[in-house]
């Protein structure tokens, strides 16, 4: 087949994607030791509405690039959100409210972390407009807490869940598997105490070790091999499909209805100003995709802002990369997408990638009908090599 010339297509998108906000808390009380998100522990505390007029300044910046797009959802990262007050989440969303119009029905999400649940407070950030909350549980376990650094204990974990249902019912929980020391048995307990409150959404994260964090310095030596790993991660598909829970995305699990509606927008390839110290960004036009990142620590982003200019990077995504970027989302998703969204989110037409396409059914890693394509169970065991074939030339 002939190699299309990416110069010559003219490319753009006919319609702009759903448009979301993600706004980044940079502090924890504590790092946690497997952790590479953009988190800092406040030593000299932090003045929390300083940040917060911070965060209006900035998104001030970014509105000639959307003006006039509506808000699907936000989503509050971090970092521990919870550390700032409902006052401070109130002042946030109202600036945001002045700024940027809002879906009658957006989904706005806040992380929290159970050493931070008190009831008040949790009363006051639903009354401030949030009405999803995200809670990183990680285990009940006191022993599997403490490996992981976490500053709770299980019964913290189990009263920041009942917390948290007495004022919203659309809650998640995180947890990780395969951790130092954990058995099979443990895992599946973590699991049934989760679900044991009715929770309908749930993330389940394998321990991964990332470059740069406490655990890659000093890995733990008493991790779950690759089988007894697999064998949590399959067993924990089986127990919440059996629950009821649709397996939508590598490490999501929702009950009917109760899909993440930001993270699918992240998923299906769609927009979102990120605000915040460190915060990602992906803007789309009738010129192209931008991605943006703020400064990082958050000393340096506040004085961004003030001068001015809170973007660290600001890169337009070469036509040549968009088929990886877009398949490095889409195919996360394990019921698959529509094969037109290709075209309606990158400008380019799915032809340019049909090589590849076939390449990936051919060693059953993907299937499709023409109009839907989807991971196959091998696919999504198997994703960074399903990916690796949609890398341009050269990157391989």
């Amino acid at each position: 087949m002939s190699v299309v010339d990416l110069s010559a297509l003219t490319g753009g998108l006919r319609e702009l994607p759903p448009l979301a906000l993600y706004v980044h808390f940079p502090w924890c009380i504590r790092k946690c030791p497997y952790c590479d998100f953009n988190s800092h522990e406040p030593k000299n505390g932090f003045d929390e509405m300083a940040y917060v007029d911070a965060l209006l300044r900035d998104l001030e910046y970014s509105l000639p690039e959307v003006w006039g797009r509506p808000l699907a959802s936000i989503f509050m990262g971090g970092g521990t959100p919870s550390l700032f007050s409902p006052q401070a989440m109130d002042a946030l969303l109202a600036g945001v409210r002045a700024r940027l119009r809002l879906h009658p029905d957006a989904e706005i999400t806040m992380e929290a972390n159970p050493g931070t649940f008190e009831i008040e407070r949790f009363r006051g950030y639903r009354e401030a407009g949030i009405n999803r909350l995200s809670i990183g549980i990680q285990s009940f376990d006191p022993k599997h807490l403490k490996a992981l650094g976490r500053i709770h204990d299980g019964d913290e974990a189990k009263r920041a869940v009942e917390i948290a249902l007495t004022h919203f019912d659309n809650v998640n929980l995180d947890l990780m598997y395969a951790l130092p020391g954990q058995t099979l048995g443990e895992a599946l307990s973590d699991l049934n105490t989760a679900l044991s409150y009715g929770i309908t959404h749930l993330s389940a994260y394998h321990l991964t070790i990332e470059p740069n964090t406490m655990f890659a310095a000093q890995t733990p030596n008493n991790l779950p091999d690759d089988e007894v790993s697999a064998d949590m991660q399959e067993a924990i598909e089986s127990c919440l499909a059996a629950a009821g829970f649709d397996h939508y995305e590598t490490s999501a699990f929702a009950k009917p209805g109760r899909h993440s509606r930001h993270n699918l927008n992240y998923w299906q390839f769609g927009d979102y100003v990120g605000i915040g110290a460190g915060a990602h960004g992906k803007i789309s036009s009738h010129a192209g995709i931008v991605r943006q990142m703020r400064h990082k620590q958050p000393a340096a982003y506040l004085k961004a802002v003030a001068d001015g200019n809170p973007l660290q990077s600001s890169q337009k995504v070469a036509r040549a990369d968009l088929p990886f970027e877009f398949m490095m989302n889409l195919l996360r998703l394990t019921g698959g997408f529509e094969s037109r969204l290709f075209q309606e989110r990158t400008g380019l037409p799915l032809a340019l990638i049909r090589r590849q396409l076939d390449d990936a059914q051919a060693q059953g890693l993907l299937e499709g009908d023409g109009a839907m394509l989807r991971p196959t169970l091998k696919g999504q065991r198997f994703l960074n090599d399903l990916l690796t074939l949609f890398l341009k030339e050269g990157d391989e």
